[in-house]
């Protein structure tokens, strides 16, 4: 994901060269939601770290029935990081896209 970040700045660098006052905010405020979407990113991260986490810590309570327990939990917190990253991914993509579309307009 961190190369699609950097694609994405480096192409709203090179469109905020080439456009208008009102594209280059359009396209500001884009690479904001871009960068709103990585942080969306790396908070589902974070929160399947800390469910995974919390699968281990109930595994060294209860012993054998929480070591399946846990890993219950540990692939749902991965299939929703999962999920949620490309999510976070989808909607970069989008305001991208909706970046160059701006820039297109001021050519």
């Amino acid at each position: 994901m961190n190369n699609k970040l950097l694609a994405c700045i480096g192409l709203l660098a090179v469109s905020l060269a080439a456009c208008s006052d009102k594209s280059k905010s359009e396209a500001v405020a884009a690479g904001d939601h871009a960068a709103a979407a990585a942080q969306d990113a790396g908070a589902a991260t974070v929160t399947a770290a800390e469910d995974v986490g919390n699968a281990t810590a109930d595994a060294a309570a209860n012993a054998g029935a929480a070591v399946d327990n846990a890993a219950e939990k540990s692939a749902d917190a991965a299939r929703n990081a999962a999920a949620d990253a490309k999510a976070a991914a989808d909607k970069v993509g989008r305001k991208t896209d909706a970046a160059v579309d701006a820039a297109k307009k001021t050519q």
